[in-house]
């Protein structure tokens, strides 16, 4: 297909119009409905806010994964978050989309309205200073994320390390979506033909972690940018994989995305952090799938210096977000949704996050058609 470098409006149109007739033509040879999973929140919004789904034909579905990493953080996660505000000696430093995060019982905005002190930051590298003016306070970082966010927590605790600050701590849930990929393809309820892989974790992780898909499940997988062409040209690759009965790791983000990755960063990480078992929301323990601190980095480590004893959270009542962010149901399939679950009152975290599948469908309900008006 063309190059989408230096092209026009009106150029971008007629090849959406293009890549969309050739996803049409093959979907009529497939003889059945065809479902592909993009575990990209960004992915996510970008799908709805260019209304991709209504330019696509009936027997092509596009479903929501577990991309959010604000989402896939468990109950009990955020009541330890929770609880250690809540001490006077204690500073909360965190990305404001935690905050409206619901725990078992509140949330870090509720914390915050009893007199925590919970500080937005932009970079987990933030949380040095506010350490470094605060001495009499432990200065805990609400670690959250996959691959992605993980070197720069990694960097801010060598950082830390390196200049002597000993009362800044993490509080880790990071998480690896490899692992996801493949719980997901394990689980009997769930049912994809193809991967939309995420761009950002790829620009860290390079493709090489995706090639399980393809050699133990025979999926496809592409790769994927956050312009609407970008992710219409994944589509025509899926597309192309699946009726020739293929099954290949593709890079449609060539410009940033490389085959090894970032060796610096994954050094980073690997130099802070190690592999282990960890709780996803609506999906349970996936062995090997987070990131906890090594023995030498423990003293930056809150829940060694304070371990907590917090029971394992539960679904509330009537919330279907486990199965929305499995793409089993769409948001508009759990009784909650748009009723007693919105953005200014979520039950669940798909509701909360900017990057959340539920907020998604909220905010733009079927989407926009953004090409060929």
């Amino acid at each position: 297909m063309t190059d989408m470098t230096g092209m026009t409006k009106q150029e971008e149109r007629e090849l959406a119009k293009r890549l969309v007739a050739e996803i049409g033509r093959m979907a009529e040879t497939a003889g059945r409905k065809l479902r592909f999973m993009e575990v990209c929140g960004t992915h996510t919004v970008a799908i709805f806010r260019a209304g991709l789904r209504q330019m696509l034909p009936e027997n092509v579905e596009l479903v929501s994964g577990p991309g959010c990493p604000v989402c896939v953080t468990p109950d009990d996660y955020m009541d330890k978050a929770i609880t250690y505000a809540l001490r006077e000696d204690t500073i909360i430093t965190t990305f404001g989309d935690m905050l409206k995060v619901p725990g078992s019982k509140s949330s870090l905005m509720e914390a915050k309205a009893e007199g925590a002190d919970i500080r937005i930051v932009y970079s987990p590298l933030d949380s040095i200073q506010v350490a470094r003016d605060n001495p009499d306070k432990k200065v805990i970082f609400l670690a959250v994320g996959f691959e992605t966010t993980a070197p720069t927590a990694a960097a801010t605790v060598l950082a830390a390390k390196q200049q002597g600050i000993d009362n800044l701590y993490m509080l880790s849930a990071q998480k690896l979506v490899p692992p996801a990929l493949r719980a997901l393809l394990n689980d009997p309820e769930v049912r994809v033909d193809g991967f939309i892989l995420p761009g950002h974790v790829s620009v860290i992780t390079g493709t090489d972690v995706f090639s399980f898909l393809t050699e133990e499940y025979h999926m496809p997988g592409v790769v994927t940018g956050f312009e609407p062409l970008q992710i219409l040209r994944s589509l025509y690759r899926l597309m192309q994989q699946v009726t020739k009965g293929e099954a290949r790791i593709e890079n449609e983000y060539g410009s940033v995305v490389h085959k090894g990755g970032s060796p610096a960063a994954q050094r980073a990480t690997d130099l802070v952090y190690e592999p282990a078992d960890a709780a996803w929301r609506g999906i349970g323990v996936i062995p090997m799938s987070g990131l906890r601190m090594r023995d030498s980095f423990a003293a930056y480590d809150i829940e060694r210096l304070l371990p907590l004893d917090v029971p394992m959270g539960r679904n509330k009542p009537g919330c279907r977000c486990g199965e929305v962010l499995r793409g089993i149901v769409t948001p508009k399939e759990c009784p909650l949704f748009g009723k007693a679950c919105v953005p200014t009152h979520a039950v669940g975290p798909c509701m909360v996050s900017v990057e959340g599948v539920c907020a998604a469908w909220y905010k733009y309900g079927q989407g926009r058609f953004s090409y060929g008006r």
